[in-house]
């Protein structure tokens, strides 16, 4: 078998043979009449025509004697062409048969037709290159199979696996039916700043750039806004969303990576039970929407999203799974469940170890369910349970032992959250680097006043649930390291 790089010295030939023979390798565009899916739809009339220009890429080559058979795809769908001794002009077949390979892009001229075997073909009159590859494409039945290469050359990867290239039409249908669901219910579509002074929001290590004209730090945000859609709250709008990208410089796996999309809505005169109704609604019409059903297996875990979503207690379900009560344990204490769990954990804050603790224990829950009565350390945003000021009116849909979501009643006591501000600033002293940085201005509009509010964000975690993917599997083109130079 020869190497790629004698693949590619021999299409360096067939390129210097194009251009002696007076044609352009890349030209800046060639006959096309139409897509190739609409000449499928318009075959009858288009058949009636003494000649039909259509354009693609050449996927498999068929020279047997004096016929050349050719499948070419524009990415609308593929089609069949002829080139045939007698009925092509033989410098164009000779020219053709010399110098066309498997990847090329051509223009095809001729007329349409239906073989014996009710094949709709274009019988080919004169063709013109469109790009020569000197690249040749993967093997068309194995295609590339070592998982770093598939991402670095996702678009091969995309072009020889149309279930993949289906996936990606399923993932632009999610953030649709997100959007028009949410405008349905009033919500009104916004954007936010992604460069921020301060990544309110979550708790999440941001990525730190520099601003030249202001020489100011600033960071990417790692929320989808949520101090800023609050301060919307305050000026009066009653409903937002925005979906949008956030970037976290943490670890890679199945459920993470450190760009992604999300959604968030605010929602004024709400509370955290509103935002459960309202995301179980969400999610069921998005899982009809795409696909017909409300039933998913992901992993070990089986789930009906139809079906009815238990609440789970935040600390009973830790007391039940490990007999750790997290408002009495001590750190240490909680460190030596971990050690006994064989959990590894980063940080050294309870409310580090605590949160290590639940994500052990959730992965043994397939759902649907909501998970409430979050302790206060682990949520500096949501509102206290009226009645248990250790707990906080905060909800997260958990799936197939996966978290895909988080919401709560949103803390307006700008004396309680400055409060929780100076805890998370004390975190940060003690180099807990996914402590939320305090954001006074922030503090300063819930002095202002902002009404009762209700916030919730997901993002594709939950398509890739769905998918029954890893999550980078459903990113067009996750983040990789750089080719080592050779």
């Amino acid at each position: 078998m020869a190497s790629l790089e004698e693949l590619r010295k021999t299409r360096l030939e067939k390129l210097e043979r194009l251009k002696k023979a007076g044609v352009n390798p890349y030209p800046s565009n060639v006959p096309r009449d139409c897509s190739v899916a609409e000449a499928i739809t318009r075959f009858d009339e288009l058949s009636k025509k003494t000649s039909v220009s259509l354009a693609g890429r050449v996927m498999a080559l068929r020279p047997q004697g004096g016929l050349i058979f050719l499948n070419f795809t524009d990415g609308t769908a593929m089609f069949q062409a002829l080139l045939k001794d007698g009925e092509t002009p033989k410098e164009a077949l000779e020219l053709f048969n010399e110098t066309v390979d498997i990847g090329d892009f051509v223009s095809l001229t001729g007329t349409l037709f239906v073989t014996k075997r009710g094949e709709k073909t274009l019988q080919v009159v004169s063709w013109t290159m469109g790009a020569k590859s000197l690249l040749p494409l993967p093997e068309k039945w194995h295609g590339i199979t070592d998982p770093e290469e598939r991402f670095r050359l996702r678009y091969l990867d995309l072009l020889m696996t149309p279930e993949l290239r289906a996936l990606f039409g399923r993932r632009e249908k999610f953030w649709d039916i997100t959007r028009v669901f949410m405008k349905e219910k009033g919500f009104l579509e916004v954007e936010t700043p992604t460069l921020e002074v301060t990544t309110g929001g979550a708790e999440a290590r941001p990525f730190k750039t520099h601003h030249n004209d202001f020489d100011l730090d600033v960071y990417l945000r790692i929320s989808i806004g949520e101090l800023w859609q609050k301060r919307l709250m305050a000026a009066g709008f009653p409903k937002v969303f925005e979906i949008g990208r956030a970037y976290r410089n943490e670890g890679t796996s199945a459920e993470h990576v450190q760009e992604f999309t999300n959604m968030e809505f605010y929602w004024s005169f709400a509370n955290y039970k509103d935002g459960m109704a309202l995301t179980r609604e969400l999610y069921i019409a998005i899982a009809k929407g795409i696909y017909g059903t409300t039933k998913f297996t992901y992993k070990e875990h089986e789930f009906d999203l139809a079906g009815e979503w238990k609440m789970v207690d935040y600390r009973e379900e830790i007391k039940k799974q490990t007999g750790v009560d997290i408002t009495k344990a001590s750190e240490k204490e909680i460190k030596k469940v971990l050690e006994s769990l064989k959990v590894s954990y980063e940080g050294e804050t309870k409310e580090r170890l605590v949160d290590t603790l639940w994500k052990h224990c959730r992965k043994t829950i397939s759902g649907p369910a909501f998970l409430i009565n979050h302790p206060v350390l682990v949520a500096p945003l949501a509102k206290r349970v009226n009645g248990f000021e250790e707990l906080v009116e905060m909800f997260q849909p958990l799936i197939a032992g996966s978290e895909v979501g988080r919401g709560y009643s949103e803390l307006n006591d700008p004396i309680d959250q400055r409060a929780r501000f100076d805890e998370q600033q004390k975190l940060i002293e003690k180099g807990d680097e996914e402590a939320m940085m305090p954001d006074f201005e922030f503090v300063e509009m819930l002095e202002h006043g902002m009404p009762p509010t209700c916030g919730f964000g997901f993002g594709e975690r939950l398509f890739a649930i769905l998918e029954n993917k890893p999550l980078r599997e459903v990113q067009l083109f996750p983040l990789m390291r750089p080719k080592k130079s050779e």
